[in-house]
Formats: structure tokens, C-alpha cells, sequence
């Protein structure tokens, strides 16, 4: 590979990390073997910054550069998240039913009449809210996939090189 500054990351096609990189899986190497590298990531990605400091992990990750509200070294976001109510839009659901007597034996463009007949609907334009019991809950609770669709690829980051020079 062409010279690089210290702790560049490139992606890489391989399944390893060429000599003088490492794959960035957040592991954690000793300060002493690695000054000059720890004086650039210090213990962002971990480490007890005594004797020992951490890579970037980007496994299952995606990199996207530092902000205000992503300081240097956050991991955020998840692959799979399990919906809540209070994920969903507000909105209700009131089940309608008639005063008057069933006059259909169909439910289309009809609501639910007063008695249990053959024809159970009624076409009245006067409706009223039925028990909440009438509806049952739904969902299974399950996480679904957040993941954007993607390829995975390695990470590697420069472990010797040019010291990048600060503007």
C-alpha cells in the first residue's frame, strides 16, 4: 500500500488486516508498543489509557463523520429495534355499531346491528362506539431489521506512517 498517515482507515477486500494495519474491530493495544498511534485516539475508542488503548470497532457498522451531536468515538444506532406504541402515529380504533336492528347479512358499507340474527349489519347512518373489548390486540413484539441495504467489507487501520501534520 502507498505511504499513509497514522491511523488512516481504508476499506479493504480482504479477510485480514496487510502488515503495519489492523482490522478495526475495537481491540485494545498496549501504549507502550503504540505511542505514537495513542497519541492521536488517546482512549476515544477505549482503554484504560494507562497501558492500554482501543481501536475503532466497525463491525456492523457504518462510519459517518463527527459532529456536534456525534462527538469523535460515539457508537450510535442499532441494526434491529422493536417498535413501540409510542413509535406508531397516534390514532385510534373505535369499533362502530348500530342502535337499530341487523337489516343485512353483509358487512360491506354496514355496521354492526342490534340483534344477533342472520343479518347482523345494519346500513343506519347513526352509529355508536362499541366496548373496547370488541377489538383484540395484534403484534408480535419482535424486532424488525434497521439495516440500510449494504456489503460487508474490512476495515483497517494504519498502526505506522506519517504523523498527520495539524493545520
Amino acid at each position: 500500500m502507498s505511504e499513509s498517515y497514522l491511523g488512516e482507515i481504508r476499506m479493504f477486500a480482504g479477510n485480514f488486516a496487510p502488515q503495519g494495519w489492523a482490522l478495526c474491530n475495537g481491540q485494545l493495544l498496549s501504549i507502550a508498543e503504540n505511542e505514537a498511534l495513542f497519541a492521536l485516539l488517546g482512549t476515544t475508542y477505549g482503554g484504560d489509557g494507562r497501558t492500554t488503548f482501543g481501536l475503532p470497532n466497525l463491525q456492523g457498522r457504518i462510519p459517518i463523520h463527527r459532529s456536534a451531536t456525534h462527538p469523535l468515538g460515539e457508537a450510535a444506532g442499532s441494526e434491529k429495534v422493536t417498535l413501540l406504541a409510542s413509535n406508531l402515529p397516534q390514532h385510534t380504533h373505535i369499533p362502530m355499531g348500530s342502535t337499530t336492528v341487523g337489516t343485512d347479512a353483509s358487512p360491506i358499507n354496514a355496521v354492526w346491528g342490534t340483534t344477533a340474527t342472520t343479518k347482523l349489519y345494519s346500513d343506519a347512518t347513526t352509529t355508536v362506539s362499541m366496548s373496547n373489548q370488541v377489538l383484540s390486540a395484534e403484534g408480535g413484539n419482535q424486532p424488525h431489521d434497521n439495516m440500510m441495504p449494504s456489503t460487508a467489507i474490512s476495515f483497517i487501520i494504519s498502526l505506522y506512517g506519517i504523523f498527520p501534520p495539524q493545520p
